[in-house]
């Protein structure tokens, strides 16, 4: 007990410094993390949390549980660059802790630690919970959803498990649509009771079978019930159109004829095989025992893979795909992994695997910082764009370390415990990135010195409109701008921002992207800002627009 005890702090030590390293060291990067991020600066700063807004706009992309979350965290910290991460973090160690509590009950605690290593590890997993995208939060409320179920089935009756089973399935709705896919368990489970499977079942003929159907509405409604009232009643067009576009188009209409990200049949299986690395490698000697596992009819294992079959099957129907939709199924995915670990860790072929696996990552890493330092290889000019050259040395170094400290960890502890060797490598990865890399990426990822540069450009009176911008710029502006619409057309965008610009020409600028400006604009005039996200910014006085109609 006293072991056990001794490395369950341990894997949660881990856990702590590997997803909370470089907390509050910096901004909102691109794709999505400023688009949340401002949703939720605006709610704190309007009051009006039921319907999100982009600058002016609605946006109507997603549910806003996610935003809610980021909202209440900036207005219990007063500081964007905690707030806007700390969803991501608590879900990320709650999936873990759904996944080590559930082996642990399931199997045993020590399996419990084995699923949860299993899942911190995965390289994927770790890269999504270090971001504020609404996914890991998806992931945890998925994983919550399961546990509950699971628990009911296996180990039950407990009636409320079973309700916070389907509650967590309703939050996940309201946090993304495909939420749902967590009741997809409930036709494996089915099956078995039916089949007559031992230790598992439904217990479909009680009366309080139906606390779960009413807790996932319950749960929908936190949400869906204030929207609806408030946009089909006195809402306007503008509403009505809010609510058909995050509840059709952005649901059935994205998966029945998805619009982008189009992608093979096959192409989650690539993700998985690559991604969910270095997990996938025990895939060789899990398979059969799978099969003998199942073949006794053992319903642990029954469960958590047909429900994971089943996502990845959902998920690979429509064309639009991309590679985090199947995260959600890797929790479950190693928890019918986990009993098998000890085993296949102690078979020699597989402690030479992952030696190998960590020795070609980190002489990958090595060679990719002794590159940058001592060479120009192309993806070091493409990393250098809009960012100073400091950077390139930070970012070397950090490689150099990574990729040290992995083979350091071989040579000292062998090729028998190859596992505590990716540990090494990776934790050493992670906290670098985290406490190095980030910080150094910031200012030209955020557009944190792009706006710094215009700011300083503009001095402390002048006022700024935006043109052709993306959420990071009105994020990070040192003082309120003014946007002409998000989805417009630039051309539209640029005419409003002119006559907005000709009120007050002496003291309005226009920041404009490189593609929006128009011809009529004298450059000569005009401030290039150098780039930014891999865009071209231009600041704007009067004089530069004179000849624009």
């Amino acid at each position: 007990m006293t072991q056990t005890r001794r490395e369950t702090w341990l894997f949660w030590l881990f856990a702590l410094l590997i997803l909370g390293a470089g907390l509050g060291l910096r901004d909102p990067w691109p794709a999505d993390e400023p688009r949340f991020a401002l949703v939720a600066k605006q709610m704190v700063e309007s009051g009006d949390w039921l319907f999100p807004h982009r600058g002016s706009e609605l946006y109507s992309d997603k549910p806003p549980l996610f935003m809610w979350l980021q909202a209440a965290f900036l207005w219990l910290t007063g500081n964007l660059r905690i707030a806007f991460l700390l969803p991501s973090l608590l879900a990320a160690l709650g999936t873990l802790w759904c996944v080590t509590d559930l082996g642990a009950r399931l199997w045993s605690r020590r399996v419990g630690l084995y699923a949860g290593w299993a899942v911190l590890l995965t390289i994927q997993f770790t890269w999504q919970a270090k971001k504020a995208q609404i996914d890991p939060l998806v992931v945890f409320w998925i994983t919550l959803s399961c546990y509950g179920l699971l628990r009911h089935a296996l180990r039950g009756p407990d009636w409320r498990m079973w309700a916070l089973g389907w509650a967590a399935a309703g939050l996940g709705t309201i946090s993304k649509g495909v939420g749902v896919i967590a009741l997809f368990v409930l036709l494996p489970m089915a099956f078995a009771s039916l089949r007559g499977w031992p230790g598992v079942r439904l217990h479909a003929r009680s009366a309080k079978f139906w606390l779960g159907p009413l807790a996932f509405l319950a749960a929908c409604g936190v949400w869906l019930v204030p929207m609806l009232l408030a946009a089909l009643g006195n809402g306007g067009d503008a509403y009505r159109a809010y609510v058909n576009d995050i509840l059709l188009r952005q649901t059935l209409t994205r998966y029945a004829d998805s619009w982008h990200h189009g992608q093979p049949a096959w192409y989650f299986i690539e993700v998985a095989l690559t991604a969910w690395l270095p997990t996938m490698l025990a895939l060789p000697w899990a398979i059969p025992a799978w099969r003998r596992r199942l073949q006794r009819h053992d319903a642990r294992y029954l469960l958590p893979l047909v429900w994971v079959l089943l996502v990845f099957v959902f998920f690979s129907i429509p064309s639009g795909k991309r590679d985090m939709y199947i995260l959600p199924a890797l929790p479950m995915l190693c928890l019918a992994l986990a009993p098998l670990l000890p085993g296949i860790l102690r078979k020699r072929d597989a402690q030479r695997l992952l030696t190998g696996f960590v020795a070609v990552f980190s002489l990958a890493l090595l060679g990719a910082g002794l590159a940058m330092l001592f060479g120009e290889p192309g993806f070091e000019r493409r990393f250098m764009d809009g960012r100073d050259s400091v950077v390139a040395h930070g970012l070397a170094a950090m490689f150099v370390a990574s990729g040290g400290a992995g083979v350091g960890a071989l040579l000292w502890l062998g090729r028998r415990r190859a596992q505590a060797a990716l540990v090494a490598m990776l934790a050493t990865l992670w906290v670098l990135y985290s406490l190095v890399g980030a910080p150094l990426l910031n200012d030209g990822s955020s557009s944190r010195g792009l706006m710094r540069a215009v700011g300083a450009a503009l001095g402390p009176d002048a006022q700024l409109g935006l043109v052709g911008w993306r959420e990071q710029q009105l994020l990070m502006a040192d003082r309120p701008a003014t946007d002409f619409g998000f989805k417009r057309d630039p051309k539209l965008q640029f005419a409003d921002g002119l006559k907005w610009q000709r009120q007050a020409p002496s003291s309005r600028w226009l920041l404009v992207e490189g593609e929006a400006l128009q011809a009529c604009v004298d450059k000569a005039l005009s401030r290039d800002m150098g780039n930014a996200n891999r865009r071209r910014w231009w600041l704007l006085p009067d004089a530069a627009t004179l000849y624009c109609p």
